[in-house]
């Protein structure tokens, strides 16, 4: 029986192993620890994914190679993903399976108006350009017929994750604790946010169908809204009083770039923020059917992961992701 390799047990790796078990799929998912969801039908292994004759060994005979990595920090792309992205490729290549890239909007960089899958991938920060070559190389290899290569790609994650993963999420948990958010970006533009089990649902779908191979898919997202109204959603939920929201003052911001290789990279990425950002993933849901969550059942989900998560702290034990 074919079986589907995942790489990465974050966010995204780990709601994918567990969609694609659920429904009946033998998983294999590959890490450096060795770690991953508890699953009958998931095996958990323990490998260096940029060595390409290992990764090959594990993928033999595997239908999808899913890539659902991520480097820990942006200060690290430049020097862990080039490696990685060209082992997932020389595995898919050797094996034959169709690879499947969880990628996100960074390589178009500022857009005016929707965005959509035809506009040019035109990024001028590095990390855009990088994800923007990562998926030029492997699209250069599916015409060459070496491979076959597709590629998901979403906005900013929103759930519980685990590890603790977007600005969404940041955003959600100071609404739980009623505090007073920072935001270093205009709170009041609108911003699309991807669900995290709907970009699995989306890697999934275009993983296994040939219409979606050598081409990229936008992640479908509910309607759209501002951090602001995302916080005051959440407070809701959580039963609190509404936080404020502050606008860190970017000459403020711009002096700790000095300091922190971290904020100087998430400076490049401010125009996401600075503007609406709006995704258009229409053709998607036309293709493939799927579709994005309803916002109000994303913010109950996320609410109830971060409530078990804080119980889960306060009790000195791990809590899963949602």
């Amino acid at each position: 029986m074919a079986f589907h390799v995942i790489v990465g047990a974050g966010a995204l790796g780990t709601s994918l192993a567990l969609q694609l078990a659920d429904a009946g799929t033998e998983v294999r998912i590959v890490t450096r620890s060795g770690g991953g969801p508890e699953h009958p039908s998931v095996e958990r292994v323990r490998a260096d994914a940029t060595d390409a004759t290992e990764l090959t060994r594990i993928a033999h005979g595997a239908a999808v190679l899913y890539n659902c990595a991520n480097p820990p920090s942006y200060e690290l792309w430049e020097q862990h993903w080039p490696p990685l992205a060209a082992s997932l490729l020389e595995a898919a290549e050797r094996t034959g399976a169709v690879l499947a890239i969880g990628g996100n909007l960074y390589g178009y960089g500022p857009v005016d108006g929707p965005i959509h899958r035809d506009l040019p991938l035109a990024a001028a920060d590095h990390k855009g350009r990088l994800r923007a070559r990562m998926w030029e190389q492997a699209l250069a290899r599916h015409e060459a017929g070496a491979v076959r290569v597709t590629e998901v790609r979403a906005s900013d994650y929103m759930g519980c994750m685990n590890p603790k993963g977007s600005y969404p999420e940041f955003y959600a948990d100071q609404a739980r604790a009623r505090r007073r958010v920072f935001t270093f970006a205009d709170p009041d533009q609108a911003h699309s946010v991807a669900y995290v089990p709907d970009v699995a649902r989306t890697l999934a779908a275009v993983a296994t169908d040939e219409r979606a191979w050598g081409l990229g898919w936008h992640v479908p997202s509910p309607e759209a809204r501002t951090v602001r109204g995302m916080v005051d959603d959440m407070a809701r939920a959580f039963g609190v009083g509404r936080p404020s929201v502050t606008k860190v003052p970017r000459p403020l911001l711009r002096a700790a770039f000095r300091f922190s290789p971290f904020l100087r990279e998430v400076g490049e990425l401010l125009y996401q923020w600075d503007a609406p950002y709006v995704v258009d993933a229409s053709v998607t849901t036309e293709v493939f059917g799927v579709e994005a969550t309803p916002w109000e059942e994303i913010v109950r989900a996320t609410a109830a992961g971060l409530d078990a998560r804080a119980r889960a702290a306060r009790a000195g034990a791990p809590a899963g992701s949602s």
